[in-house]
């Protein structure tokens, strides 16, 4: 039986996606699946699937339901103990399924663990080794920039990059999946910080190395859509998963992070996309969709809460 299942989410990334399944094919580990869910491609990625990797699950959608509708759809259909998502613009190395799998079976609190993600320029720099977020509402990948080498060891994170890591799956259906509103960006973070309300771990394992193109699917750093739906979908993390009183601690805090967020995307010349992300999120945090969605307060999780504050107050001073 299978241990893990890798759920590889696909829309028009057909260049990017053999170098990837090659990539999977030399695992060290082979015991686990290949799921990959198309988002209705016109790009012939189906068909080269269905041709060369007959033995992958194909699950195609019609149209683009977003990234998050893509994983849980993936998740929903696996029955192995393990989910690992992983972006179709990624080469893993050929331990990388093996070391993600380890990390988390030796781990009983871990809900996730990150990969040691790596540029494709030059495989000794880093795009990321797992996510922090901090007090000001920023959230950005540990290490970007930076050697790999400087992050050799393993450590805790405030959340993992969906774009290659490994979840519980029992656990990340019991949280409630990718919340699809979010369509894509920050769902991530969103759905390891309500991991992280209950008392769980989020884990950067260094050993499980992948290169990273970066923006496969939206083709650049800042587009309007990337920059619209980011803003949005902070203010609804922020709505969703802070009580009342993190929420008015944290005001003066998240009022400067966003004031300097949108001067800095307003030199980039997305300043008005900027701030009517913003205006949806709050919209939307507001409505009855929304409300539904709030993770409720709960007593027994006030040591989490104070314990996801002081993670908060300690990342601002981070830089990367």
């Amino acid at each position: 039986m299978n241990r893990v299942s890798v759920i590889i989410p696909n829309y028009n990334g057909k260049h990017f996606l053999k170098p990837c399944l090659e990539a999977l094919k030399n695992q060290s580990m082979t015991d686990f699946e290949i799921v990959v869910v198309d988002n209705g491609s016109s790009d012939g990625s189906v068909e080269m699937i269905k041709d060369s990797y007959p033995e992958i699950r194909l699950i195609a959608f019609e149209e683009n339901t977003g990234f998050c509708k893509a994983v849980n759809e993936g998740v929903g259909a696996s029955d192995c103990e393990y989910v690992l998502l992983l972006n179709n613009d990624t080469v893993p190395f050929e331990n990388f399924v093996e070391e993600l799998y380890k990390a988390i079976d030796s781990k009983p609190k871990a809900f996730a663990c990150a990969s040691c993600m790596l540029t494709v320029s030059d495989n000794t720099i880093l795009d990321g080794a797992g996510d922090l977020y901090n007090a000001l509402g920023w959230a950005f990948a540990r290490g970007k920039g930076r050697k790999a080498s400087d992050f050799n060891r393993e450590q805790k994170v405030f959340s993992v990059c969906a774009g290659a890591a490994i979840y519980r799956r029992k656990l990340f259906v019991e949280l409630g999946m990718l919340d699809e509103n979010h369509f894509a960006y920050l769902e991530d973070l969103d759905l390891c910080y309500r991991a992280k309300i209950q008392g769980y771990e989020n884990w950067y394992i260094p050993s499980a190395k992948v290169v990273h193109v970066g923006s496969g699917t939206t083709g650049s750093a800042y587009n309007e859509f990337k920059v619209r739906l980011s803003s949005r979908n902070n203010v609804y993390i922020i709505y969703k998963n802070m009580p009342a009183f993190q929420r008015i601690l944290n005001a003066p805090f998240l009022a400067a992070g966003f004031a300097v967020k949108r001067l800095y995307f307003k030199r980039k010349g997305f300043g008005e996309i900027y701030a009517k992300g913003l205006k949806e999120g709050k919209k939307f945090a507001k409505s009855d969709e929304g409300r539904k969605r709030r993770q409720k307060f709960r007593l027994k999780y006030l040591k989490n809460y104070f314990s996801i504050q002081i993670e908060l107050w300690i990342n601002m001073f981070k830089r990367r």
